[in-house]
């Protein structure tokens, strides 16, 4: 570009403009340019020895005490000094100060230092389950589904690892309902999985109590109890990474869902659940879905014996009172003391109070010749009573006073 602003072709203004620089900076160079030609757009400073440099015998003072004293005892990881810890040394032991960078490139020209990266972990994609029903990934996605249409909704998704097949539906939050509301719905259609692949949230495991501990029971949660008593493992996930395959199905929800339920006008989740059941997850299945390397389905079918109502509710562990009464959420329920309930259960002996999704209690018991459960008969006695405690002083009649002849209060009183 200089050398056509010399042939006249160019002018400085131009030149300025086409490589991008200042009119006085570009001035500057052609002077350079004229005066030294191609070698004058070198910087004066290249090649020589920095004014602020450290002196030679510095380095080499700083180097031999590295190779003598902190180059570590044989060579591997681990047994040369840093850089960093070399600095320190200098400083403290020796009394040289030498800045960490300097000293860094200092110890890898002399082979006293390599800069080694720490090999990372490397994530190796978990394989697919086998067969159909072996494992299911559990996961609630929260997110504006309805742009501002409606609420916000958590998107319950339920994905089968060996396949991918989704089943899902809207609640208001990730509760113990909405999880088991959503797994029985996937037992009537397809059977009873054998695990259940979850995060760490209190819906699916809680900590172990002081005498869960003592006795050595497994703690679970409610959804944990319906989990047991169809004999399906829960599994916790240690991180987002190791339930992928759930989070990137949400990515794809919140991607396809969301836009085909603005189609619609849809804005409230028993519309989105009607929208899920109907169309959505058949062609999302269809789309998505993958055939599993096993044929065989490992879903436990149900038995006809098998209510699922008493298998999906909250139970409870109750004391039965002397007087009959079980104490549940503040509430007496006072048992019917019957010939066939005194057979089963007597007074301080636990009972199970379980209370379906509607709010419908029951108290069962086992049996103790059968084993099998005996459902005992209540009536509610109320909310509990408290004793009123009295305040002798402020319950005390008042008596009135008459104010002696000639008496005057003072203005203060």
């Amino acid at each position: 570009m200089l050398a056509r602003v010399a042939e006249g072709k160019v002018t400085l203004m131009e030149a300025a403009a086409l490589l991008r620089v200042g009119y006085r900076h570009v001035r500057r160079l052609f002077h350079r340019y004229t005066t030294h030609g191609r070698r004058g757009m070198r910087h004066g400073n290249v090649g020589r020895r920095s004014n602020r440099a450290h002196p030679a015998a510095e380095q080499e003072h700083a180097v031999q005490l590295i190779r003598t004293h902190y180059s570590g005892p044989a060579t591997g990881a681990g047994q040369r000094f840093g850089p960093t810890l070399a600095a320190e040394h200098l400083w403290t032991e020796h009394g040289v100060l030498i800045p960490v960078p300097t000293l860094r490139r200092w110890m890898v020209a002399a082979d006293l230092w390599s800069r080694q990266r720490r090999a990372r972990p490397v994530h190796v994609r978990r394989q697919r389950r086998a067969a159909f029903g072996e494992l299911l990934q559990l996961d609630g996605s929260f997110h504006d589904w309805f742009e501002g249409r409606g609420p916000r909704p958590c998107l319950m998704s339920l994905i089968d690892d060996a396949t991918g097949t989704m089943f899902a539906c809207f609640g208001e939050q990730e509760t113990t309902w909405t999880a088991a509301d959503l797994l029985r719905a996937w037992i009537t259609r397809y059977g009873i999985p054998q695990a259940l692949y979850t995060d760490a949230k209190t819906v699916y495991v809680r900590r172990p109590t002081t005498e869960e501990l003592v006795t050595g029971r497994v703690p679970r949660t409610q959804l944990g109890q319906m989990c047991a008593r169809l004999g399906i493992q829960i599994i916790i996930a240690r991180s987002p990474e190791a339930k992928g395959r759930i989070e990137r199905n949400h990515g794809t929800s919140q991607d396809r869902l969301v836009k085909k339920m603005r189609l619609r006008q849809i804005a409230t989740s028993d519309a989105a659940n009607a929208f899920l059941a109907g169309e959505y997850l058949a062609d999302h299945n269809r789309r998505f879905a993958v055939r599993p390397e096993s044929g065989v389905d490992a879903h436990t079918p149900l038995r006809p014996t098998l209510n699922l109502d008493d298998v999906f509710c909250l139970e409870e562990v109750r004391r039965l009172g002397n007087d009959w009464v079980v104490r549940y959420h503040n509430r007496g329920l006072q048992v019917t003391p019957t010939r066939a309930a005194q057979r089963h259960v007597g007074p301080g002996m636990p009972v199970r109070v379980r209370e379906d999704r509607t709010g419908r209690i029951h108290i069962v018991v086992d049996s103790r010749s059968s084993g099998r459960e005996h459902v005992l008969a209540w009536t509610p006695i109320g909310t509990a009573t408290h004793r009123t405690v009295i305040d002798p002083v402020a319950a005390a009649p008042r008596i009135a006073t008459v104010a002696p002849a000639g008496f005057t209060r003072a203005a203060s009183h």
